[in-house]
Formats: structure tokens, sequence, C-alpha cells
């Protein structure tokens, strides 16, 4: 969270313990209608289809609770969806016999319509919702939403697009996109604090949504009237999150959006590029911009189990750099993300320790990582 973000939220939380009941009771509803309507705004669509929510996950919570499925039903997920959401739809499942499928993508990816083919594969007349990741949490790899939207409507199959990764690296619109549901998380890229994401549910079944936890909704004597009313007000806790949620859409109005989208993406090429260069690694997608943003994953080497169980830490306490290692499809990747904050000299630190770790496993000796100089600056607006 940039540091100018910091300090607003602090002045929100202040603002608040200093006068609970005034600002709970008087101030708190207007000012977070004001910071859902900046939000919608910046996505593309109506206010009344959006509304906060801690996470993507706690989102997908909401949808999940109310989402009408009966015995015999089946909910359509794929192999690089998040662990969670695999959760979330295994239990809704479970309590409504429904049935939860999985299709599993193509290894070697060429072109978006093997995506949609592969969907459409797992599709049946039973299918009652397809939950997609915009970007895959543990793959990185950007699937064709669009089309994936065109085909499935063309089913009259409705679509969840689970997109914590992609607030701000992609551009979203949520009108044009097509989806029914949209679950994120402004944490991530949009660098708003933690504890602020949302829930977008397209019109067409506002009347449906039953919110999972109810209080107030909205602060008596006001009446709740809409889905989204409900998740206003849910009890006496800190709303700061959201209230800087429109800063922080600010914050990234400061600069050029083609210029980040650029520096963000080139230095995620570096990262591919050079960590590629370890022997036994491979790339999970094509190095193509269509399949990859500001995130890049890649394949490390076959090696036992147990090297990998502690990497992560082993490579945050030897070298400096927090990164994912993650187990997908029983092989082992490395999930680079690149924002402003990240340099070459960090990807540079994460090769040069990988490259030691596996020297110690019996990998090829250690090479010296080559010093990048793309560094963070570049014009604003």
């Amino acid at each position: 969270v940039p540091l100018a973000l910091r300090d607003i939220q602090a002045g929100i939380r202040a603002e608040c313990e200093d006068q609970p009941a005034d600002f709970l009771s008087r101030k708190l509803e207007n000012r977070w209608l004001e910071a859902r309507f900046q939000l919608s705004t910046w996505l593309g669509t109506k206010e009344e289809n959006i509304a906060f929510c801690e996470n993507a996950t706690a989102a997908m919570n909401e949808l999940a609770a109310w989402f009408p499925l009966t015995p015999g039903d089946e909910i359509l997920l794929n192999d690089h969806e998040y662990g969670a959401v695999h959760r979330i739809w295994q239990r809704k499942c479970a309590q409504t016999g429904a049935q939860l499928r999985v299709s599993k993508l193509p290894l070697q990816m060429e072109h978006s319509q093997q995506i949609v083919d592969a969907i459409l594969r797992g599709c049946t007349d039973k299918t009652r919702c397809v939950v997609v990741s915009h970007i895959t949490s543990p793959t990185a790899i950007r699937l064709p939403v669009e089309e994936i939207c065109t085909a499935l409507k063309q089913q009259g199959i409705p679509v969840c697009i689970d997109g914590p990764h992609a607030l701000l690296q992609e551009p979203l619109k949520l009108n044009r996109l097509g989806c029914d549901f949209y679950t994120a998380s402004c944490h991530k890229w949009l660098s708003a604090p933690i504890g602020s994401g949302m829930l977008y549910v397209h019109s067409d079944w506002h009347s449906q949504v039953e919110p999972s936890r109810l209080s107030w909704g909205r602060l008596p004597p006001t009446i709740p009237k809409q889905w989204s009313d409900e998740l206003l007000w849910s009890g006496t806790r800190d709303y700061s999150a959201y209230l800087t949620v429109p800063e922080a859409i600010r914050f990234f109005q400061l600069f050029s959006t083609e210029q980040v989208d650029a520096r963000n993406h080139e230095l995620a090429c570096y990262a591919l590029r050079k960590l590629c260069e370890i022997p036994g690694t491979e790339p999970v997608t094509p190095k193509d911009r269509r399949w990859f943003g500001w995130m890049t994953a890649v394949r490390l080497p076959d090696l036992p189990e147990v090297f990998y169980t502690s990497l992560q830490q082993r490579i945050l306490h030897g070298y400096g750099v927090e990164v994912p290692i993650i187990k997908f499809r029983d092989r082992y990747l490395v999930r680079v993300s690149c924002h402003l904050h990240t340099t070459t000299h960090d990807v540079d630190l994460l090769v040069r320790g990988l490259r030691k770790e596996l020297a110690t496993a019996g990998s090829p000796q250690d090479q010296p990582a080559q010093r990048g100089d793309f560094g963070i600056a570049f014009a604003g607006k």
C-alpha cells in the first residue's frame, strides 16, 4: 500500500475512533455510497451492481451462499482455479446435492480457442454456472474471459469471473465484459488497504440475491431496497479500507496507464527470460502478451517434493525476496509479480537465490545473475 494511502486510511480510522457514534451513524453511509460510486464508475458499471466485500474470497462466499442450486445441478470450474474457490463451491454442492465438475485446461496453450473449447466440453445441460479466473492464481495466465463469456452466453450458462488479480492490471469494463458475476480484491494490484474487495452482480440477478449475513443494511429509519444495501452496514467495524479505495484509484490516475502497463509487463518479461535461463525450468505459457501481463510463472526442475516444501522461506530469509512456490499438476512453479515497487534487482536476487538453492539439490552449479538496468522511474501523465 503506498505510504500516501496508508496515511489517508489512518486518518479515516482515527476519525472513527475519535467519535465512533457520529462517524458510523451519521457519516459512514454517504461515504460508503460515494466510494462505491467511484469504484463502479472506474469499473464501467452502475453503482447498484456493486457492493464492497472484504476480498474476492468473501465475495465468492456471498455469491455461493444464495446461488440457486438443486440436486443434480452442476457447477463447472477448471484446474487452474484458486484452491479456496474450489472449497467454496464444493461445500455449496454438498449442501444442495449438486455436483462440482472440473475441466482440465490444455498443458500446452497456443491459442485462446483451446481454453474456450476445454470449458465448453465440460458443460452439460445441468451446468448452472461456470466459474473462471480472469488471471489464474497458481499459473498467472490471462484467460480469454471475453470469449468465454460470449460462448457461454450462447449456451445460456451464467458466468462468474474470479478477478482478484485483474483490477488495474486489466482495462476492466464490466458492462462490456458480459459476465453475470465478478469478484475482486482491491488490495492486490490496485494497492488499496487489505480488507477491500467487491462483488459485482448483473441486474438480471438482483431479485435473487439473499446476503449470507444480515444486520441493518441501511441504518434506520432507512429501509434496504437493493441487494447491495444489505452489505452496507454489517455492524460496528473498521470500514476504512473500503473508504480508501477511491484514493487508490486516484493515486494510479497520477500516472500514464500505458506507461505503467508497459513498464510492469516489460519487467515480467525480464523475469521470465532470466528464470528460463536456469537449467530445468520452462515457461507455463507462450512468451506472448496475450497470455501474461504483470505476472509470470515458470516450472521449476522436477525434484523431490521435500526440496520445495520450505524453498519459499529459504529464498526469503537467504535473499530477501518473497515469492510464491506453488505445486501445480505434480510440478512446482515459481510465480513472479511485477508492480511499481519491483525492480530488476529484485528479480536478479530471486534468480541468484534459486540457482544456489537448486545447486544444493544437484542441479548445475550456480551462475551469477546478470544485473539488469530496468529501474522504477518513468514519466507521469
